[in-house]
């Protein structure tokens, strides 16, 4: 029956008598869970905790139970992860360097430990049979890129073509700034020289080197340009990234291909086992209509090669974040104001926060090439911390996704705060 102002009255002063506790909104982003040991589903457990476990190495191989295994996340697809096995348990070698289709706890995600490609995990209730298995811990990160999300990255390829498509200064320098600010070292690379004559090849080396960069020329069709970039990625982990249609994916295949695999090597077990992942990358073509490359890459994935290291295939993309740069570090990621800047010493800027728009007392002149494209981005990351203090109160973007998620749980709790009350009333008999 609908409630009465008489019943409604008498519910409410029935409520207090009740006394139903409701939890309190949160003043601050919810606490992370308390380390939490590992259920001890054999005879000894491997001692690391959740959520210190970030910053520990990876144990010895004699700690691991049979059940368990270290390795490196090689690919990562919609809710499943493909993990290259590093270590297991004594008796268990024989496993080193297959593969297992995992899925990551649920814990892990609770605590928002997010895993990436490139990371050293602990993986567990390992079914050796079937090659499946569970990601249980994540383990101490070196580095990080956060577009495309790599971790553990020795260095980064950024790769640009001569022609089909032609390169953009304004997005090669969009691409150059996101690769300096992230601290890793880096190689500018063009493909496709076979498609230009060698004066278009002159001009673009003249011309980057005036922006302080010296870059590679190779033709990935023609197989030429190759020996100096192998030896730059010898044994180590490299990202290659690029906009859409410069030829990141047949870059890979070319580089590894030039190898020759021994039956010594680790990965000559994934041949056996004819993995999806050991294979070729596919390659697309360039649109007639736009003249710019079409999206084949859709998910991050890393390629081992022959002699250690692992090169990672990422899908393209035309305008890098630059959610990390701020505007006092923008002036850092070109190389023509750290030049001048270091010409100018011991004289420095008159102001110690100058962002070098010309103020009274800057040492850092705007006729260069590059000097609207940095007021562009400077007026961009402006913006963008404008917009985010107003709406976080805050500029930093690692706060700024804490508030977020902080929002999203607030939101959770008042959301149950009314279920809990409707639910109370219609226990009572009263409707609405």
């Amino acid at each position: 029956m609908p409630l009465l102002p008489s019943t409604a009255a008498a519910a409410a002063a029935a409520l207090p008598r009740l006394r139903l506790r409701l939890p309190l909104p949160p003043r601050h982003c919810p606490q992370p869970l308390a380390p939490l040991r590992r259920a001890p589903h054999h005879s000894s457990p491997h001692p690391r905790l959740l959520p210190l476990a970030a910053a520990l190495p990876p144990p010895p191989p004699e700690e691991l139970p049979p059940s368990q295994a270290t390795g490196l996340v090689a690919a990562s697809q919609a809710n499943f992860m493909r993990v290259i096995v590093d270590a297991a348990a004594p008796g268990l070698e024989h496993h080193r360097g297959s593969d297992l289709l995992c899925v990551v706890r649920a814990l892990l995600k609770k605590i928002r430990r997010r895993v990436l490609v490139g990371d050293r995990v602990l993986v567990g209730a390992v079914d050796w049979a079937d090659r499946r298995g569970m990601i249980e811990d994540v383990f101490e990160r070196r580095s990080e890129v956060a577009d495309p999300p790599v971790a553990n990255v020795d260095r980064l390829v950024v790769l640009f073509s001569l022609d089909q498509p032609r390169p953009e200064p304004a997005t090669l320098t969009r691409f150059l700034v996101e690769a300096e600010s992230t601290g890793i070292p880096f190689v500018l690379v063009f493909n496709k020289a076979e498609l230009v004559d060698e004066q278009t090849i002159t001009y673009w080396r003249d011309r980057l080197k005036s922006w302080g960069y010296d870059p590679l020329f190779l033709s990935v069709d023609q197989q030429s340009g190759f020996s100096a970039l192998e030896e730059m990625l010898e044994g180590q982990t490299t990202v290659v990234v690029g906009p859409s249609g410069v030829g990141k994916s047949s870059l890979i295949n070319a580089l590894r291909h030039n190898q020759n695999i021994s039956e010594e090597d680790p990965i000559h077990k994934l041949l056996e086992q004819n993995s999806k992942w050991f294979g070729e990358q596919r390659v697309g073509t360039v649109s007639k209509k736009s003249g710019k490359g079409k999206h084949t890459t859709r998910h991050v994935s890393l390629l081992p090669v022959a002699g250690g290291g692992f090169l990672a295939d990422t899908p393209g993309f035309n305008q890098p974040s630059l959610l990390k740069v701020t505007k006092q570090s923008l002036a850092e990621t070109f190389p023509e104001i750290r030049k001048m800047l270091k010409e100018n010493e011991p004289s420095k800027c008159l102001f110690n926060d100058c962002v070098h728009l010309g103020e009274h007392g800057c040492v850092v002149k705007g006729d260069w090439e590059r000097y609207p494209y940095y007021l562009q981005m400077l007026d961009e990351i402006k913006i963008r911390e404008t917009i985010q203090l107003r709406t976080f109160g805050t500029k930093r973007e690692g706060d700024v996704s804490e508030l977020r998620e902080a929002r999203k749980w607030s939101a959770e709790y008042f959301a149950f705060s009314f279920r809990a009350i409707f639910n109370l009333l219609w226990f009572n008999g009263f409707t609405i």
